[in-house]
């Protein structure tokens, strides 16, 4: 009968979903595989459908199960968040609070503001996912989201954190070797460091003002990395220069460990200016754990963002 559908079910099989697999699900959920795999089997006799392809080291849904797991995430995030508002409304907020995050602004900066948390908020648990992969929050789950660049529209709101803002810096003592860049076409007599994603190396881009446009510099130099931390970690140690956002490298920069270069100009790694947002649904009965958190990430990084504020 499908008019007695297991919320439980409905909520594993998100988390199978999610996770990719019975094993990872159940490992997330602290459950057997066993478990998991029945409770899927039953809540398929149940729907007759299959909603998922079984392979040897894996599973995968199929169209059917797709769409199903569309059309239930937004349904069972009202549910839980009507049910965390009623519980929580005269208490102090709990439960699991699920954010996202690029890999290294998550490593920088979020970390630090979760155990800022987690402080204020003891009683709430936090999973911080970090991925430079796009993941689309509702469908994942997500409470909470950090994305840096251009949004889609998704339906979710977008607070503004600050723009992403480059700094062109080196440590001291490369800039002893080897003198310091005076324009941005200096830069092409440089060890420029670079970092190379799954769309390539990165490109650098210069303007003179906000109302020009940006222009590449074809730059190059010893270093490329999939990995910003290395990057940063070359740096410091003098082996040249790199295009990084002052979140990244502000301790460094207040520190005089890597000194900025070219001020006069504006930078991007892209041909467009960018900003950094928080992602979050708008619903009224949004959970008292996420607008709590919101509300700590708001007042802490605050105008202009703490990653800004290396030069007082």
């Amino acid at each position: 009968m499908k008019d007695n559908l297991d919320l439980n079910a409905l909520r594993t099989l998100r988390l199978v979903a999610e996770a990719g697999g019975f094993t990872a699900a159940a490992h997330r959920s602290h459950r057997a595989v066993s478990s998991v795999s029945r409770q899927i089997a039953a809540l398929e006799r149940q729907l007759g459908q299959t909603l998922f392809y079984r392979h040897t080291r894996a599973v995968e849904l199929t169209e059917a199960g797709t769409r199903y797991v569309e059309a239930i995430a937004p349904l069972i995030d009202q549910l839980e968040a009507a049910t965390d508002t009623v519980f929580e409304r005269d208490g102090e907020p709990t439960g699991l609070l699920s954010i996202n995050a690029p890999v290294a602004f998550g490593e920088r900066q979020v970390v630090p503001l979760v155990h800022g948390f987690a402080q204020r908020y003891p009683k709430i648990k936090t999973e911080l996912r970090l991925t430079d992969q796009f993941e689309d929050p509702v469908r994942a789950g997500r409470d909470v989201t950090f994305r840096v660049g251009r949004l889609s529209d998704s339906g979710l709101v977008a607070r503004t954190l600050g723009p992403m803002h480059y700094i062109v810096a080196a440590a001291p003592d490369y800039l002893d070797r080897c003198g310091w860049p005076t324009t941005p076409v200096d830069l092409l007599k440089h060890a420029c460091l670079r970092y190379q994603g799954e769309y390539g190396r990165q490109r650098w881009f210069w303007r003179p003002t906000e109302t020009q446009p940006f222009q590449r510099l074809d730059i190059d130099g010893p270093l490329y990395s999939d990995d910003a931390t290395s990057l940063r970690a070359a740096a410091l140690l003098g082996q040249g220069i790199v295009l990084f956002p002052t979140w990244l490298i502000d301790q460094e920069l207040a520190r005089g460990e890597l000194l900025p270069l070219l001020t006069d100009w504006q930078w991007e790694v892209a041909p467009e200016s960018r900003a950094i947002h928080l992602l979050y649904t708008g619903s009224r009965l949004r959970p008292p754990k996420t607008q709590a958190f919101i509300d700590h990430v708001l007042e802490t990084v605050g105008d202009p963002p703490i990653w800004e504020r290396w030069q007082r």
